[in-house]
């Protein structure tokens, strides 16, 4: 699935909490699993995010890695592999906090949603000093 977002709750131990709706498939999965996988994706990635977002991208090759018994897309920016520690319902949706067991990332430019829409990141330098800028991409 493609989520908008996720929640670091705390560095010490490093928790994170995903919000899921109560009518998505994950959600009546993962508590019999007990585990997450979050891969953040790069921006050439759009293609993934708008295929695990119920818009498939057709016959493709799609590559996961194991790490910590989580399933991740490879080539993402950044992996997470967490282990579910509590469930909260709360309206429509269930909210899980998790346990990072995993953690890796490399540099590069992220895939960014906002306002219904695919961004990108642009940094400028001016003065030594850099600022970001938001770019709508098609």
């Amino acid at each position: 699935m493609t989520a908008n977002a996720f929640v670091s709750v705390s560095l010490d131990p490093p928790l994170v909490l995903v919000s899921l709706n109560n009518r998505s498939h994950m959600h009546r999965i993962l508590p019999a699993v007990g585990r997450y996988g979050i891969s953040v994706l790069a921006e050439d990635q759009k293609a993934l995010s708008d295929h695990f977002a119920g818009r498939p991208i057709g016959e493709t090759n799609i590559r996961f890695i194991d790490r910590a018994e989580a399933a991740l897309l490879d080539g993402a920016l950044a992996h997470f592999a967490v282990k579910v520690l509590r469930r909260h319902s709360v309206g429509d949706h269930t909210l899980y906090l998790g346990r990072v067991e995993h953690f890796e990332y490399r540099e590069d430019n992220p895939l960014l949603f906002y306002a219904g829409g695919y961004e990108r990141l642009l940094i400028r330098g001016s003065s030594g000093r850099k600022r970001l800028s938001r770019l709508r991409t098609k």
